[in-house]
């Protein structure tokens, strides 16, 4: 069973004893809630994707693991055509869901993980990478979900791990015969609630003495120390109150959902262990996690996103009749461009990925673009959203439940003075999809996601030879050095 269905996906989830907890009531059964249920159905839809014919080369590859089709998930790029593909997929599930592949930063860290483990058995004799492989192979033949563990609580930032709350960041704190015991919480865990497992990696540089920090490992969803807390703020209200999920801006799979994952005494087999005390390749790891997260997360899934909101804001510019004006063609266009700039830099990072490190049969992609994929996403999705609720109008903020129109009193109302080239429904509906995005949450989402602004800029001028372009300036210059 190399690959599984949204249904199958869904029976291995009723099977899990889920320790979920939603605006402080506990979870028993994700499917029983409105928001949790989005995380299943957006999960289901991206095992689902990988099930049609026209989405095959996208969302699935060979393994040379097990010798048969796995879904590429959970596969670490071995090519700069992996790469693209890798690319591909995140900009297909960004389109078809408005919401993340709660799969994506589990493929990230398996990214990451393959390459650090492997650079590490290779120079300290560890059996990281063997062990790591192993696991892959279950992960594979099972076609499992598996969520990323990245980002620490970290406390007040001005101290170092260990300084403050010990458990602020994810730590070892107990080392056994046959395994570790964890203790501490990852933040903004995106679908981590609907995973079947978690790949947890350091969210932070470790030095010597911060020993207990530098950890990788596997855990099983909801394993006995796990609890999660979900977000919970007043999209998430509103889903819970509407009796008709249509009327929301992404009726099936919502808003981005994430959760607060809290590690007490969670106990994690040897076998399980990728990285247990080693304090100068932690940094190494978050380092290659984020070139790859940067490609996707940073480029091509923010331009998935960009189409919809592209799309959505053109409906409503021919709905307003405003379609033909030049300033509303002008607003548009520079959307596109945003988009372009955007998936661009990804694939031209894909194209010009690398192994890493050499002789491991692993590719990770060009870190200056995709840092530069990231940064132009982080200023311009925001210009994007500007723009989209510039033409869309003051009603993406002010606009009355559609539910009026079902009143035998407003409805009449609301139809005749919302109506314009279409019917109140239709432009109350598409305006609700833009306030989904320009009102919502995805604004902050994307700043920080992948890491915020700052960091892109620390990398792309530590990745630049500055040498050989002050080279190539004085040669043309006619200066000598």
């Amino acid at each position: 069973m190399a690959l599984r269905t949204g249904d199958q996906y869904k029976e291995g989830q009723a099977k899990i004893k889920h320790n979920v907890y939603i605006n402080g009531k506990k979870i028993e059964n994700l499917e029983d809630n409105p928001n949790t249920k989005t995380v299943l159905d957006a999960t289901a839809k991206v095992f689902d994707l990988g099930m049609e014919p026209q989405y095959n080369e996208i969302m699935n590859v060979a393994s040379p693991l097990l010798g048969e089709k796995v879904s590429r998930n959970v596969h670490p790029s071995r090519s700069p055509k992996d790469l693209e593909m890798r690319a591909e997929m995140g900009l297909l599930c960004s389109q078809k869901l408005g919401t993340c592949n709660y799969r994506c930063v589990g493929c990230d860290t398996i990214h990451g993980t393959a390459s650090v483990t492997y650079e590490m058995d290779q120079k300290l004799g560890t059996d990281y990478h063997k062990r790591f492989i192993e696991w892959l192979k279950y992960i594979q033949k099972n076609d499992l979900a598996v969520s990323g563990g990245v980002m620490d609580v970290k406390g007040p930032r001005d101290l170092r791990p260990g300084e403050g709350d010990p458990d602020h960041y994810v730590r070892v704190v107990e080392k056994r015969s046959d395994g570790v015991v964890l203790r501490g919480a990852k933040m903004h865990q995106s679908g981590a609630i609907g995973a079947d497992e978690t790949l947890v990696i350091p969210g932070v540089a470790t030095i010597k003495g911060e020993e207990p920090y530098a950890v990788a490992c596997a855990v099983k969803n909801s394993q006995k120390g796990i609890t999660y807390i979900s977000q919970y703020n007043a999209m998430s209200a509103e889903r819970e109150f509407i009796d008709d999920n249509s009327k929301l801006g992404n009726p099936q799979y919502g808003q981005r959902e994430t959760c607060l994952m809290v590690f007490d005494n969670v106990f994690v087999p040897n076998e399980r262990v990728f990285m247990c005390g080693e304090t100068d390749y932690a940094h190494m790891l978050l380092l290659r996690f984020a070139k790859q997260h940067r490609m996707t997360c940073g480029g091509v899934c923010k331009a998935g996103f960009m189409d919809l909101i592209i799309g959505g804001t053109q409906i409503l510019a021919e709905y307003l009749g405003l379609d033909k004006a030049p300033i509303i063609r002008q607003q548009i266009t520079e959307m596109v461009k945003v988009r372009e700039i955007s998936y661009g830099c990804a694939i031209a990072a894909a194209y010009k990925g690398e192994e890493e490190p050499k002789d491991s049969g692993f590719c990770l992609p060009n870190d200056a673009l995709g840092n530069a994929a990231k940064l132009n996403t982080c200023d311009g999705f925001w210009e994007v959203m500007k723009w989209a609720g510039d033409i869309a109008g003051g009603l993406v903020v002010t606009m009355p439940s559609e539910k009026e129109l079902e009143n035998p009193v407003t409805g009449p109302l609301v139809e005749k003075y919302l109506k314009v080239r279409v019917s109140a429904k239709d432009r109350m509906r598409m305006t609700k999809f833009l306030q989904n995005w320009v009102a919502g949450l995805h604004g902050v989402g994307t700043w920080h996601g992948a890491g915020p602004r700052q960091n892109q800029m620390i990398m792309l001028y530590r990745d630049t030879d500055f040498e050989a372009k002050k080279q190539m300036a004085k040669e043309l210059a006619g200066l000598k050095d």
